[in-house]
């Protein structure tokens, strides 16, 4: 079984974290840390109130048991050390904030340490930046990742698939981010089929 570790940072957009995170749990192990500025925009977004019992609620949420939490600032954690393996990680979506700690590897919750652990040891690190317009500074820091091999996946939707509605949306986002994994799903008519 893979596995993955899975970001939810303090961004709008959390709708896309969260139906990545409902179609990874059903064939891998996921390694969950969502930020401390996260749990009232995921309630704001989605009506979900994932601040209590984060693990059980979050499990019960996806029909897991194959879901781990760590809060953010839970330094100890497994995916805080390159010795724990894992297949890749995603942040989703990726604030502006995590995104500059992890260009500058300043790693000062377990997000950008994990992050970096990820880079070190040259595991598949996608980071989906929701901000819009980009600064120059943001373009910069992900130049900087881009040009060390992390893969920059902004939620930019597509229409060539006719989607009803903002859940197929979010799905096309949610399956592209699952396609550069290698992660199989139905989630979006793909071009051609």
């Amino acid at each position: 079984m893979k596995r993955f570790v899975l970001a939810i940072t303090g961004a709008s957009g959390s709708p896309f974290g969260i139906r990545v995170l409902e179609e990874l749990s059903k064939t891998a192990e996921v390694h969950l840390v969502i930020s401390s500025n996260s749990f009232s925009i995921i309630r704001d977004e989605t009506g979900l109130d994932w601040a209590e019992d984060t693990e059980n609620t979050v499990r019960k949420h996806c029909g897991s048991d194959r879901i781990f939490f760590y809060a953010d600032r839970h330094m100890e954690a497994p995916i805080a050390s390159g010795s724990f393996r894992t297949d890749g990680m995603m942040v989703v979506p990726c604030s502006m904030k995590t995104l500059s700690g992890i260009a500058a590897g300043y790693a000062a919750n377990l997000i950008e340490r994990a992050a970096d652990v990820t880079m070190k040891e040259r595991r598949s690190l996608l980071l989906s930046p929701r901000e819009m317009p980009f600064s120059a500074i943001h373009l910069e820091n992900m130049l900087k990742l881009a040009r060390i091999g992390v893969t920059i996946a902004p939620p930019v939707p597509a229409f060539y698939h006719k989607p009803a509605g903002l859940e197929e949306m979010v799905d096309f986002i949610a399956g592209k981010i699952l396609d550069t994994f290698g992660v199989e799903h139905t989630l979006f008519k793909r071009w051609g089929s």
